[in-house]
Parts: structure tokens; sequence; C-alpha cells
């Protein structure tokens, strides 16, 4: 079954990317959503397209999207698609190239197949509960780093401040990535060894890539260290962590609870 909605998702995706391009570098027409960001015309088309495919594909699931308003129905499906049409979408309107099509089915809160494509890049990351994490076919593997000290870490600037560790911040390199997805699938490759946030993520942001990262051998959790679960009613988590096994539990042990 999970491979069989991997497919589907899979096709969904790389529709979806054809869908943003069209509007990629040609100036769409930008909405603020206040707290919630920007969205553009091009989140919206992909969003309807998503909606559309998958649906018609599997009635009897559920919806989770970030563009579409939520329905407690969801919460009464064994399987919810969760969807973020355009992850990064502030890179979009800048013209940069690394935004997401981020899809997700979540069974009984586990995620079981993910899809997370990077069209501007032409970069497919896939994984399902019983299969590998690949990268446009080839399979993916997570750093092994145990050290803190040196440690490639994705994570806003204001993370590394005093008042989130037990002592002096740790001694990381930084880095930013404005997707989410994007950032789970680069510690999934071993591009980097961690992605970190405390502040609380939305499912649609997280779902997918943290299952690419889990299948290629990262530690994922919550800021807390806690099971991630999805398809909840509040659809958020408590920040995200994802790493090395070995790295993630030496951090966890220097934050502050």
């Amino acid at each position: 079954m999970p491979e069989h909605d991997l497919a589907l998702l899979q096709d969904a995706a790389v529709s979806a990317g054809k869908i943003a391009l069209r509007y990629w570098k040609h100036a769409p027409k930008v909405w603020d959503k206040g707290e919630a960001g920007p969205v553009t015309e091009a989140d919206l088309a992909v969003n309807e397209m998503l909606q559309s495919t998958l649906q018609s594909a599997r009635p009897g699931y559920g919806w989770l999207s970030e563009e579409t308003p939520d329905s407690p129905a969801r919460l009464d499906c064994e399987y919810t698609f969760i969807i973020d049409p355009i992850d990064g979408t502030r890179a979009f309107i800048a013209d940069e190239k690394h935004f997401a099509h981020s899809l997700a089915i979540a069974r009984n809160g586990q995620i079981i197949a993910a899809c997370v494509y990077l069209p501007a890049l032409d970069r497919l990351y896939t994984a399902s509960s019983h299969s590998q994490a690949l990268c446009n076919g080839a399979p993916v593997k997570a750093s092994a780093r145990a050290e803190v000290d040196g440690a490639t870490l994705l994570t806003p600037k204001a993370n590394m401040a005093a008042e989130f560790w037990r002592g002096p911040a740790p001694n990381i390199t930084r880095a930013f990535r404005a997707s989410i997805a994007y950032r789970l699938c680069l510690v999934a490759e071993g591009s980097f060894d961690g992605v970190l946030t405390f502040r609380p993520v939305w499912e649609w942001d997280s779902a997918a890539g943290a299952l690419i990262a889990a299948r290629a051998g990262a530690a994922v959790t919550d800021r807390y260290g806690g099971a991630l679960r999805y398809n909840t009613g509040q659809a958020q988590s408590q920040g995200l962590f994802a790493a090395a096994p070995a790295l993630h539990s030496s951090l966890i042990a220097q934050m502050q609870p």
C-alpha cells in the first residue's frame, strides 16, 4: 500500500512542478496572510490541482493543506493527505531555486509515504515506511556524525541565542534554507548534519521531509526529543529536530528544557 500511494504522490509532485515553473520568475500575484506569511497565485493553482488529482484518486482519504480551509472531518480518516503546495514561498517570490512541493500521506498519525520535489533543481526525494529514502531514484544516507563541535546545522540565527541552551551555545556551523521540507532532505542526503527549529512547525511543512530523513537514518523528533504525530487537531509539532542519531542525543542534552 505505501508504495502504491508513493507512486501517486510522485506523479502529482512532478505535475505540481510544471505548474509552479510557469509562474516562477514571472512576477506572480502575491497576497499577505499576516502571520501565516505570503501566498501566491502559484500556491493556489498547485493546491487546486493537487486536491483535485489526489482526492479523486483516493476519495476516502482526509485532506490537510496549508492553502485549504481545515475541516475536522480529516480527524476521522485512517489515511490523510498532508500537503504544502509550495514550501518556501518567500524563496519562490524572490526567484530563488530552493522552493519545494511537499506531499505526504499519514495513516493513523504516522507518515507512510512522502515526496518532496524541487522543480527548479529537478530534485525528487521520496520514501515510504517500507522503503529507503531516495533522491532521483538513488539511495541517500544521513550523516553519522557524533561530535557537536563543527557540526553543520540548518537553523535560524535566533536559535543560537543563550536562552535556548543550558550553557554556551554549541560550536556549530550554521546555514539556512527557506523550505523546511528541503532542509530535512538535505539532512537525509548527508549534506548537513542536522536541522533544528524551536518554533511550532506546521505538519504540512515537516510531514514529507520527516519520513525521508528518518528513512535515511536520521533521528527525527520534536524540539524536546518527543515522537512526531501527524493529522492532529492542532496540526503542529513543538518544534522540529532531525540529526545524525548520536549528534541528536548530544544536542538534546545541551538544550534548555
